[in-house]
């Protein structure tokens, strides 16, 4: 069975970074990498939005979710499809999730490249990591490679 793991967000993640992270990029400044991925609800059908980190690793683009199952993994595992926004540019994309054993290598470029923000939810394993413990902690995080445009 998948992981259902998530970790919730603290008040100041949810209420200040977050948020802030959020204008700056609706504004057109991405910090680091940061956009705003939007995905539709899978009941509502509403845009939802949440800032994220996209990740290039070995010319692909991927989603991460550090978090583990959060709502926007929910909705893009219906619709498979969203957009990423910086500023007024709006990308369509469409995403596939990677399998476990393919995990492992993302994992670690995403925990080179963002863990002073992330790696405290990566259960103490970090980019220098051997390969066991990051497949053994790969189930608890989706990943989505972006795919080439239709």
């Amino acid at each position: 069975m998948a992981s259902q793991r998530y970790v919730q967000p603290d008040w100041f993640t949810r209420r200040v970074f977050n948020p802030f992270v959020a204008l700056l990029t609706r504004l057109g400044i991405s910090v680091y990498g940061s956009r705003v991925l939007a995905v539709r609800g899978r009941t509502s059908g509403e845009w939802r939005t949440t800032p994220i980190n996209l990740l290039v690793h070995d010319h692909e683009r991927y989603l991460v979710a550090p978090r583990g199952v959060t709502q926007w993994v929910r909705n893009i595992r219906v619709s498979s499809e969203g957009e990423l926004r910086v500023g007024r540019r709006t990308e369509p994309i469409h995403v596939a999730e990677v399998s476990d054993d393919e995990k492992p290598a993302v994992l670690r470029a995403y925990l080179h490249r963002w863990k002073f923000e992330v790696g405290q939810f990566f259960q103490g394993v970090g980019p220098d990591a051997s390969e066991q413990e990051l497949r053994r902690i790969a189930p608890d995080y989706p990943v989505f490679r972006i795919l080439p445009k239709r």
